[in-house]
């Protein structure tokens, strides 16, 4: 979830459940107000028909008005309390009960206690409290819709040089030395951001620098010697004769000192994949490779009594013809040197996906295939081919899976990422 959505969303709950509260708060004084309005008036009444039992010593008439009724009635026995009742208001007019407000007192008319009841119609009030109460939800709604189109609109442009830097550094590639453009913004923060960002990438491209610097120049100072010991042992093998056991170390010397040079060109060829230094890029025939690559390694099939099946459909592909010849070239010979004699090799191509599917013992390395130097007890390789096999697939933005099917071992390129 972007940051700004949850913004908006705890702000809006939080402003709902602030609103509500306050809106209950709000209609429950707003009534005790317009309650305590109508007890005075009621008062006001008692105290006119107090003063005119004082002056008169009798009671006045009993009156209905449109929105007041005043009724009496004889007491005997217990005289009750002054009090303030909820009770019901009939109204002549409307010809109909409302909501209305009573106060029950006791007079004295020359010596006898009356009951009187003074009852108000709260219609008025209650429609007044309706009104405010619908003014109060109305400005809430329009508060909220502000609110949401404010975070929704002023907060995305306030966010956008934010999301402007993100896309440039996920666009940034050190191998082209590009800078990080400054996104001109007023916020602080974004201008802080703006420097970090720099000064990262231009630490990155310095470190860059010395990490090629030191690559270029450590694979150069190694291939000299490697040069020098191999051509010391061929002319050592070639002008003495020697004993089995002089010729055993020699042989592993030999053999030791291949393998070194060819562990030192798969890595410097890593590198210069991981560095997208090798820019040949052409649209090549996939099927034709292929076909090219079942007949070179026909021999090896025979020697071992492989047995190769292929299913091509013609699917062009733009990417460097070298790495693509490495690419088939790992695959192949992975599927030989992991198979087993009378195995077999299924080829499928289709503008999908690559499939390399071969007979072999089960490895148990799903999960560590593609890494560097992973490779199963009975291997002889390095452990490199796959790993540069992976390195070759993110360049071009292709995905490789591997699986174990029935006794199978199945490796699928993926065109789309």
């Amino acid at each position: 979830m972007k940051l700004s959505n949850r913004y908006n969303r705890v702000n809006i709950l939080t402003s709902i459940v602030v609103l509500i509260i306050t809106g209950i708060i709000y209609y429950v004084v707003i009534h005790f107000i317009l309650t305590e309005k109508l007890d005075r008036d009621l008062a006001v009444e008692e105290n006119e028909i107090n003063q005119y039992i004082n002056t008169f010593h009798k009671l006045p008439l009993p009156a209905s008005y449109l929105d007041q009724q005043i009724a009496y009635k004889n007491i005997k026995g217990i005289t009750p309390e002054r009090e303030f009742l909820y009770t019901t208001y009939y109204n002549p007019k409307e010809q109909e009960n409302e909501p209305g407000r009573s106060l029950i007192t006791v007079v004295h008319v020359n010596g006898k206690a009356i009951e009187v009841t003074i009852t108000k119609s709260r219609v008025e009030s209650e429609d007044l409290v309706r009104i405010i109460l619908l003014i109060t939800i109305g400005i809430t709604l329009l508060l909220l819709l502000s609110l949401l189109l404010i975070n929704r609109f002023v907060l995305n442009r306030l966010w956008r040089p934010f999301y402007s830097i993100l896309n440039r550094m996920k666009a940034f590639e050190v191998t082209r030395m590009d800078n990080i453009e400054n996104e001109p913004t007023k916020i602080d923060e974004f201008n802080e951001l703006n420097k970090s960002v720099n000064a990262m990438a231009e630490k990155v491209r310095q470190d860059y620098k010395e990490l090629k610097s030191f690559t270029d120049n450590a694979s150069h100072e190694m291939m000299t010697p490697l040069a020098v010991i191999n051509s010391k042992l061929d002319s050592l093998l070639q002008t003495e004769s020697f004993t089995a056991q002089q010729g055993a170390l020699l042989e592993d010397i030999y053999h030791a000192t291949g393998r070194l040079s060819r562990l030192h060109q798969s890595l410097l060829l890593l590198a210069k994949i991981e560095n997208n230094l090798i820019p040949d890029l052409q649209t090549i025939e996939l099927k034709e490779m292929l076909e090219a690559k079942g007949r070179q390694f026909q021999e090896l099939l025979e020697k071992d009594g492989l047995v190769l099946q292929e299913n091509l459909t013609p699917v062009e592909i733009k990417m460097s013809r070298y790495l693509a010849d490495i690419l088939l070239n790992n695959l192949f010979s992975n599927a030989l040197r992991h198979n087993v004699t009378g195995g077999h090799i299924h080829i499928t191509l289709n503008k999908e996906a690559l499939t390399i599917s071969n007979s072999g013992k089960t490895v148990n390395l799903q999960t560590k295939i593609f890494d560097r130097f992973s490779k199963s007890v009975e291997s002889e390789g390095m452990g490199l081919g796959l790993a540069i096999t992976k390195q070759i697939c993110n360049l071009y933005g292709f995905r490789i899976d591997y699986q174990e099917l029935d006794g199978n071992h199945v490796f699928t390129v993926y065109f789309g990422a």
